[in-house]
C-alpha cells in the first residue's frame, strides 16, 4: 500500500524534526524517527499547481502545461489535460484502489477533476484556498465535493480529510490501495480548529480578507500545524490498528516552501513563491517498517516528480510512460546512490 501525504505551504523549519521549537508535531517527529528524513528534498515548483502537476504526472510541470498557479479568476475552465497520464491511472491499472481526499488545484470544475484522472474515490475541494469551516473559496463560492457532486458538510477541513482517509483505509484494508491525502493545511486563511468561519456565500475574499480575521496569525498558524500533525497521527493510527504498517509506504512532504508571513524556512533563504531554496526545499519523510532503515537522514537531491516512478516501481508496473522523475527506492533502501 501507498499513503502519500502532501502538506500545503509547510516550510522547511515548521515541524519539530526539522528544527521548530514553536510548533509541536509529535506524530511527524515520530514518523521521522521510524523512517527516513530527507535533508535535500525539493518541490517541483515554488507554488501550488506546478508541483501538483509534476507529482501527478512524474514529469516537469512545463511538459504538462502547468507552469504557474491556476487562478480562480483567470483559469476557471483550464487545468491539467485529461490526456496526461497520472500515477492514479497507472496504479489503478495495476489493481490498486485509488483514493484522493483534499486539495486538487489542477482544474476548478469536475470535468477536470480527480475522478477523471484515475481516482476511484474523491472527497475534497478543487480550488486552491477555502475557508476551513464554511468551505467557501475566495469568491464566496462553495467548493466541497464528494466525487463530482457538490455537498455541504460541517467541520474543520483538516479533520474532515483525515476522517475520509481513515474510512478509505478501512474499506480497502484487504486489497492494495494508494491513498493520496493533500491537505489544505497550512495554507491561509489562518484559522485554527476552534475558529469561526470567515467566508460566507457571495462574499469577496481577495486582498487582505483572504488571510482571515485572526489578528494573531502566527498563533493561528501554530494551531494549524498542530492540527495537521494530529490528522497525520489519525491516519498512522489506522494503519497500526488494521495491522497494515509493515505493508505500507508512507511518504510525507510539502508542495512548496512556507509563506513568509507566518512560516519558518530556516536555515534557508527565501519563501513560497521565490526561487531561493526556501521556496522549494521542503520537509520530506518516508517510513516503511522493516523495509526502510529507521532514524536515517538522506542528503541526496530528490524532487516531487520522483514519487510517481517510485510508487509505480513498488506496484511492479511495467510498460511505463516516459517520465522525468526517477525511482527513489534503491537509494532509500541503501542499494545505490543518487
Amino acid at each position: 500500500n501507498i499513503v502519500l501525504i502532501l502538506a500545503d505551504d509547510l516550510g522547511y523549519g515548521d515541524i519539530g524534526c526539522y528544527g521548530s521549537t514553536v510548533n509541536r508535531t509529535p506524530q511527524l517527529d515520530s514518523l521521522a524517527r521510524r523512517g527516513i528524513r530527507f535533508t535535500d528534498f525539493h518541490s517541483n515548483g515554488a507554488m501550488c499547481s506546478p508541483t501538483r502537476a509534476a507529482l501527478l504526472t512524474g514529469r516537469y510541470q512545463q511538459r504538462c502545461g502547468i507552469e504557474e498557479v491556476l487562478s480562480e479568476k483567470e483559469d476557471w475552465n483550464t487545468g491539467l489535460a485529461l490526456e496526461q497520464v497520472t500515477f492514479a491511472e497507472i496504479l489503478r491499472g495495476a489493481g490498486y484502489s485509488t483514493g484522493m481526499f483534499g486539495k486538487w488545484h489542477l482544474g476548478y470544475t469536475p470535468a477536470l477533476g480527480p475522478v477523471r484522472q484515475g481516482f476511484d474515490r474523491y472527497h475534497g475541494f478543487l480550488g486552491g484556498c477555502l475557508d476551513y469551516q464554511s468551505h467557501m473559496n475566495r469568491s464566496g463560492r462553495p467548493d466541497w465535493w464528494d466525487q463530482e457532486r457538490q455537498v455541504q458538510e460541517k467541520g474543520y477541513t483538516t479533520e474532515l480529510l483525515a476522517g475520509f482517509a481513515v474510512r478509505f483505509i478501512e474499506e480497502n484494508r484487504t486489497r492494495p490501495f494508494c491513498l493520496y491525502l493533500p491537505f489544505q493545511a497550512v495554507h491561509f486563511p489562518f484559522q485554527g480548529p476552534r475558529d469561526k468561519a470567515d467566508r460566507m456565500l457571495g462574499g469577496d475574499y481577495w486582498s487582505d480578507a483572504k488571510y482571515g480575521s485572526r489578528a494573531d496569525r502566527r498563533v493561528a498558524f501554530t494551531e494549524m500545524v498542530e492540527a495537521l500533525d494530529a490528522a497525520v497521527g489519525r491516519v498512522l493510527a489506522a494503519l497500526r490498528r488494521l495491522e497494515l504498517e509493515r505493508n505500507t509506504l508512507v511518504f510525507f512532504t510539502s508542495d512548496n516552501g512556507g509563506f513568509s508571513m507566518v512560516s519558518s524556512n530556516r536555515p534557508l533563504r527565501g519563501a513560497k513563491g521565490q526561487l531561493w531554496e526556501g521556496g522549494h526545499r521542503v520537509p520530506a519523510i518516508a517510513c516503511w517498517p522493516e523495509h526502510l532503515a529507521a532514524g536515517v537522514e538522506k542528503q541526496g537531491t530528490a524532487l516531487t516528480m520522483d514519487l510517481f516512478p517510485t510508487m509505480a516501481a513498488l506496484a511492479g508496473v511495467r510498460g511505463m510512460p516516459k517520465l522525468d522523475g526517477i525511482n527513489l527506492m534503491p537509494w532509500m533502501e541503501g542499494r545505490s546512490e543518487l
